[in-house]
């Protein structure tokens, strides 16, 4: 059986079935990383959780902006991936190899800059975010160990970006459950000891370990990226690299990374605006981000496959080819997210009850979960096809469309109603948005210019 993405960048037509078939292949394995990183959130979550009330809220203080700075990291390595993606698909291989060798060095040295700053800042963030003097010490070592790990973090998603860009989902997804397996052992080790601190420090050393691994498949075991033992003859330098390939892929970056603080900033603004409602509040919304992560990481794994698939189909000079199925993964992960949102509304008492023993935590996260389920279909959209324009290197106008949703919808629209319902308000100014989000990122799609080269 002939492999879609080779025939894709030999300019052979494919069947439905081809289109098909490329799509369920590369996105099951990415959704099955990320219901297993969501899994093993859940586990640390639970953990905590039986901690008691104030160690969930110390990580749900912190949580939005931890969200904010992983939104930065994959920025800068989303740039070199879809680089990737495009000079494979170009069949342009020692190109590619060489986007790999200095767009590793460059988005490590950026994650080392980046962890000093955040370390910085560690102990002042709990008291900015606005949490009770009770929980800010555990939230301040919380982040300080994520600030410390970020290096990692950032070479573990640029390895992992550019092997997907490659073709190959399946191992990057193998060791993502490889490591929320080590999460959860490092936690049964550490959560006991050391509370709070010892989920930061499981996690943080299971990312070591596998961004190790990564780095070791990308530059010795990858078929087409490897750049250990094989010779490629005179490559391009630094010098040439920046003038050459950093432009456009600050052109991809930039935008992204924009689109990611437009989306922190909200996470934060939204915890400061549900702080006010009490601990009770801020752990049954970090709980429920967390059990409605579940549902929505299907929609992340299949944008994975899109950002892959189109980022091929542009390189190849198929952009057609590249909207239809855009559009085909954009279909699939809404009928997915909406299937997931009717088993959250059914299920939601149990997820949250997995979480925390708190009956006002169970009772409130309930609630909000099931005002949230409604919306999953369009949040399926929006995730998608954010996913689509990714991989054509077509950032901005999704930032655009996320900075008025999220900022013109949102954030007002919470502070209003949370004045009046507390959490539940809020949740239902975000699930308002996320219907607005996903309409927009639609109408986007459908009136994307496929450009001249339609084949």
């Amino acid at each position: 059986m002939r492999d879609p993405l080779i025939a894709i960048r030999n300019g052979e037509k494919l069947t439905l079935r081809d289109e098909i078939g490329l799509i369920l292949k590369l996105s099951f394995p990415a959704i099955l990383a990320q219901i297993s990183s969501i899994i093993m959130q859940y586990i640390d979550a639970s953990m905590v959780g039986h901690l008691g009330a104030n160690a969930s809220a110390s990580i749900g203080l912190v949580s939005s902006s931890t969200w904010l700075f992983a939104g930065i990291m994959t920025a800068a390595s989303m740039g070199f991936s879809v680089k990737v993606a495009h000079k494979i698909g170009a069949k342009d291989d020692i190109s590619a190899r060489n986007i790999v060798k200095w767009g590793l060095a460059v988005t490590v040295i950026f994650g080392i800059v980046l962890s000093f700053i955040c370390s910085i800042i560690s102990i002042f963030l709990p008291g900015w975010m606005g949490g009770d003097i009770s929980i800010q010490k555990d939230a301040s070592r919380y982040f300080l160990v994520y600030a410390l790990s970020m290096p990692f973090r950032e070479l573990l998603m640029v390895s992992q970006g550019m092997i997907q860009s490659s073709g190959n989902i399946r191992i990057p997804s193998i060791l993502n459950v490889i490591m929320c397996g080590l999460d959860v052992i490092f936690n049964m080790i550490f959560i006991p000891r050391f509370g709070v601190l010892g989920a930061a420090l499981g996690t943080a050393l299971a990312i070591v370990i596998i961004s190790f691994i990564m780095l070791y498949i990308l530059l010795v075991k990858s078929e087409k990226l490897s750049i250990i033992g094989r010779n490629d003859g005179q490559n391009a330098g630094l010098q040439d690299f920046i003038k050459t390939e950093v432009p456009d892929a600050l052109k991809i970056a930039i935008p992204v990374a924009i689109d990611n603080i437009i989306m922190g900033f909200a996470y934060v603004a939204f915890t400061r605006i549900v702080s006010p409602f009490g601990t009770t509040s801020i752990a049954a919304n970090s709980f429920s981000i967390t059990a409605e992560s579940l549902c929505y990481m299907p929609g992340f794994g299949i944008g994975v496959a899109a950002t892959t698939i189109v980022g091929q189909c542009i390189g190849a000079g198929r952009r057609k080819t590249a909207k239809r199925l855009g559009w085909m993964a954009v279909l699939l992960g809404m009928s997915i997210m909406g299937l997931s949102g009717v088993l959250m509304w059914i299920f939601a008492p149990q997820m949250i009850g997995l979480l925390s023993p708190d009956e006002e935590i169970r009772t409130l996260g309930t609630i909000v979960l099931r005002i949230e389920a409604f919306a999953e279909p369009f949040y399926g959209a929006s995730i998608v096809a954010a996913g689509v324009f990714r991989g054509a290197g077509e950032t901005l106008l999704s930032s655009v469309l996320n900075l008025f949703s999220v900022w013109f919808v949102r954030i007002p629209l919470a502070a209003f109603l949370g004045s009046f319902w507390g959490l539940k308000g809020a949740w239902i100014a975000m699930a308002t948005e996320l219907c607005v989000r996903g309409i927009l990122f639609l109408v986007r799609l459908l009136l994307w210019n496929e450009g001249k080269k339609n084949k």
